[in-house]
């Protein structure tokens, strides 16, 4: 392990120091005396971040430290000759000090570990040493300043040079497998789950440490009592910068003129009493700088005691979006965004807090696409070109009220309300088969959200919560067309010129649980649910045609005005079971509907019961080795989206409907998973399993033609679905370097009608393999590269079609110093099934910087698609079609950037 260099005078003042650079092109190492070695345990095992010290023995003071790496490997360099001793410990070992005699500076020396493990019965064990990582119950710390090579801007981009941590493409942070429950900053959290939103903006300079919480829990009075598995992550920050207003702002503007600017601003100051976190975010650059929207709106927390409505929201009928299929979205989003996001945490005093959050996001998103899809289905073969330009225009108004009081010590309530204004106005204009075609469609949201949960602790084992919630959205639709596409389908004369609909489409919820937990004394859980969930949803639509000025209504089916209602009274019980390292979860959901619909002037109803069961074991074989089985039995009933029974239009050519019935789906599945390691360790690897049977489900009965389609939702009996997934997580403390792999194989089969034909079944494979390395170098150069395969198989009626697809990239980071930092990105994308030798696509991207030195102002470059990679082609398969679609890309730009930090 290398000694940290003084960046200052890093490219003149090299002396008793090591350099490792450009990994991928060549390694110089300037090697100076050291002593090195490994820590292992009994078991011969790695022992990692262990405190490795040198000490003089005439006085005992510090002549070096370090700390060993995931392998257990260490290396410390002495400055002087005479007599040491070096010690090194870790938590639950004994200490092991050597006496040791240096007589050269040149000299080398090899010394070993074998470190015998004590139990320690301490409930807060906290290293003074000055690590990377600490551990604190059930809490990891880990110091910021140690992975940070002085490129990061935001949070985001210092979490991905974390071992452990994984930054998705879309921002979403997992520590393992498992994503983050919310990200705080000094123990409050103002997102939840749409902590996008923070590690985005956020900077990363103040972060002092990141806190990794392990069974968290979102409610204080269940820790110790739920079985939770859920992480959290707290971001703490310098102490300069608590209790005082900081931030920055940075603004950029294209070079050459053109319409790419980036601007964004943060200004931020967490005190004890009150915090605040204002941001804003402006860019032309196809930046997305807010992650998935709706984890802010409709945060989810599936399984957590006292929750109930979560997922209950509006589906709409009629979209206007487009997106790239495996692909890098900022290359084709010709964007328009600003953000602006108002936050504040109050403490009145000991027991109240209050948090008031303001969100307010507006975007012009333009979209260019060409395609052409080949239909092959039942004997159906013809082709459909398009040449789409898409422009949506967004505006999202999120406000949230939230408080949380502390009746006593052992009892609380938390009331949350929250209400959003979403709008959507799109427009296109598309050539469809050469026939000029211009759409409209304009979707207004409105929803308001109320939660409250009571909380009463009797005893350090029994909890009991009360939860009550509300919830009233609506999304009306209206979309309008220019063209006619129906003439084959409707007898009508003379010929409609234009078509219009408008839907109505709301939902109302209110739902009430009570929920008590009781922990036994030997670690069994027992807890009783009991609680009634009612959703009534009205969907209604008009299909209307124009011809010279008249208004001509469909023949009948064409028009909805559906009220559908289910009343949930469910009673659900779980035993957890203990026995040494065996857990065995067994779980009865008791379910007693009412539904109700009315529809095409009748009304029906039911009320069906059903019982769904589980049974789940885990097993820790040791401390590395875990596993898991579990298998579920389950009735789901229909939503509004299934038992509607007329006709919609869903776009300019298609039309759909409900079964236009009641039912319940039935499915079972069985799971498994292995887990070898820890996150955090050298080695981490894991493997999951699961294969799935639906009973029954929701098929289609088609009419596929060329310029319409019509399609009838039915139900199909008996279909499988098996997924078998792989990662692993390797790291190479000799090339500071960490691997990672994953590999994916899933398998499934359909089933279908289209034109009028027998069932069609249809088997679809799918298999992905992916690695990638990145480095973790303390010198100038780090790197990250990567690539990925897809392969994809779709048969159906003897018919199979297949693919496959490669991307593969190349990150070179350069530090030179505190000053000047450099990152070269490049991304390959190679398509297997174009024929035409146009199917691989290279993109150069450029960001550079320069900090003033002394000054709170930096300069930056950011270039980007640097080749001019003007289009993009990619295709795809379904059991019906295949297709060929090329999009437009952001031509290549240079921003300039400045920054000013306060």
């Amino acid at each position: 392990m290398m000694k940290k260099k003084n960046k200052h005078n890093f490219i003149y003042n090299i002396k008793k120091k090591t350099l490792t650079g450009l990994f991928l092109f060549f390694t110089c190492f300037l090697l100076n005396a050291q002593i090195s070695g490994t820590a292992v345990n009994e078991l011969k095992e790695p022992v990692a971040f262990a405190t490795v010290i040198l000490k003089t023995a005439q006085d005992s003071s510090i002549v070096a430290f370090t700390q060993t790496d995931k392998l257990g490997f260490y290396k410390i360099q002495p400055e002087n000759t005479g007599a040491h001793f070096l010690t090194i410990s870790s938590l639950s070992y004994k200490a092991a000090p050597v006496n040791i005699t240096i007589t050269d500076v040149k000299e080398e020396m090899t010394i070993n570990f074998t470190m015998q493990e004590q139990q320690l019965e301490l409930n807060e064990i906290i290293v003074n040493a000055d690590l990377p990582i600490r551990i604190k119950k059930d809490t990891i710390i880990i110091d910021a300043k140690a992975f940070m090579q002085g490129n990061e801007e935001v949070v985001e981009d210092l979490l991905k040079k974390i071992p452990g941590l994984t930054v998705e493409s879309d921002g979403t942070i997992k520590i393992g497998n498992q994503e983050v429950e919310k990200v705080m900053v000094e123990g409050d959290d103002f997102f939840e789950k749409g902590y996008k939103i923070l590690t985005k903006n956020m900077p990363a300079k103040p972060l002092n440490k990141i806190e990794i919480l392990q069974h968290y829990s979102n409610n204080k009075l269940l820790k110790g009592v739920e079985e939770s598995d859920k992480v959290a992550l707290n971001l703490t920050l310098d102490e300069d910068a608590k209790r005082q207003w900081f931030g920055n702002v940075e603004i950029g503007q294209d070079l050459e003129g053109d319409s790419f600017y980036q601007a964004r601003f943060n200004l931020m100051s967490f005190g004890k009493k009150n915090k605040y976190y204002f941001l804003g975010n402006a860019n032309s650059t196809g930046q997305d700088a807010t992650g998935d929207i709706g984890n802010l709106i409709s945060p989810m927390r599936y399984g957590e005691p006292g929750r109930v409505g979560d997922g209950e929201q509006v589906s709409n009928l009629q979209s206007l979006e487009a997106g790239l299929y495996n692909f890098k979205a900022s290359r084709s989003n010709f964007n328009n965004a600003e953000l602006l996001s108002l936050n504040a945490i109050f403490n009145p005093t000991e027991k109240l807090k209050i948090k008031t959050l303001g969100f307010f996001n507006w975007d012009e998103k333009d979209f260019f696409r060409n395609s052409t899809s080949s239909f092959f289905a039942q004997g159906t073969n013809f082709t459909n070109t398009e040449d789409y330009l898409l422009r949506n225009r967004y505006f999202t108004g999120f406000g949230k009220f939230q408080l949380n009081y502390d009746l006593s010590k052992t009892s609380s309530i938390e009331s949350i309300t929250s209400y959003s204004d979403r709008s959507n106005d799109a427009s296109s204009n598309l050539q469809f088969n050469d026939i000029s075609t211009v759409e409209s469609l304009t979707t207004a949201t409105q929803r308001l959200d109320h939660i409250t949960t009571y909380t009463n602790r009797f005893d350090e084992q029994r909890v009991l919560l009360l939860t009550g919630r509300f919830i009233d959205e609506k999304s009306p639709q209206n979309y309008d067309v220019n063209q006619y596409f129906f003439q084959d389908l409707f007898n009508t004369s003379p010929q409609p010129q234009s078509v219009f609909q408008n839907i109505e489409n709301s939902m109302t919820y209110a739902g009430f649980n009570a929920h008590y937990l009781d922990r036994k004394e030997n670690g069994h859980l027992l807890e009783l649910q009991l609680g009634n969930e009612y959703r009534e949803d009205r969907l209604g639509n008009e299909l209307r045609f124009r011809e010279s000025g008249n208004i001509i209504t469909p023949p009948r089916g064409y028009e909805n005005d559906t009220r559908y209602g289910v009343n949930d009274l469910y009673a659900k019980v779980s035993y957890l079971y203990k026995w040494k390292e065996l857990k065995l979860t067994g779980a009865i959901d008791a379910h007693q509907l009412f539904n109700s619909l009315e529809q095409s002037g009748s009304s029906d109803s039911q009320q069906p019961f059903f019982i769904n069961p589980s049974l789940n074991a885990n097993y820790k074989i040791n401390k590395k080795n875990r596993i898991g089985l579990g298998a579920s039995h389950n009735t789901t009933n229909a939503g509004i989206l299934d038992v509607y029974d007329q006709y919609v239009l869903t776009s300019f050519r298609s039309l759909n409907r409900g079964a236009g019935d009641f039912n319940q789906l039935e499915a079972s599945s069985i799971n498994f998973n292995y887990q070898l390691g820890n996150w955090s360790d050298q080695f981490f690897a894991s493997l999951t399993a699961s294969y799935r049977t639906d009973h029954d489900f929701f098929s289609t009965n088609s009419l596929l033609q060329p310029n319409f389609s019509q399609t009838d939702k039915i139900v199909i009996e008996d279909r499988d679905n098996i997924s078998v997934n792989a990662n692993m997580d390797y790291y190479f403390g000799v090339l500071s370097s960490n691997l990672k792999l994953k590999a994916g194989y899933s398998e499934s089969n359909f089933k279908n009608i289209i034109n009028n034909s027998n069932l069609r079944e249809i088997e679809s494979t799918n298999y992905n393999l992916g690695l990638e390395m990145r480095s973790a170098f303390d010198g100038i150069f780090n790197y990250h590269i990567g690539t990925s395969w897809r392969w994809n198989e779709v048969e159906s009626s003897g018919i199979a079609n297949s693919f496959v697809d490669n991307t593969s990239f190349l990150d070179l980071s350069f530090v030179f110093s505190e000053q000047i930092d450099m990152q070269i990105k490049s991304e390959r994308y190679f398509f297997g099934n174009i024929n035409d030798g146009d199917n691989t696509y290279y993109f150069l991207d450029l960001d550079a910087r320069y900090n003033i030195k002394d000054s709170p102002f930096s300069f930056s470059l950011m270039a980007r698609n640097l080749t001019n990679t003007e289009q993009f082609r990619t295709s795809s398969i379904n059991d019906v079609s295949s297709s060929t679609v090329s999009y437009r890309l952001l031509p290549r730009y240079l921003l300039m950037k400045v920054k000013y930090r306060f």
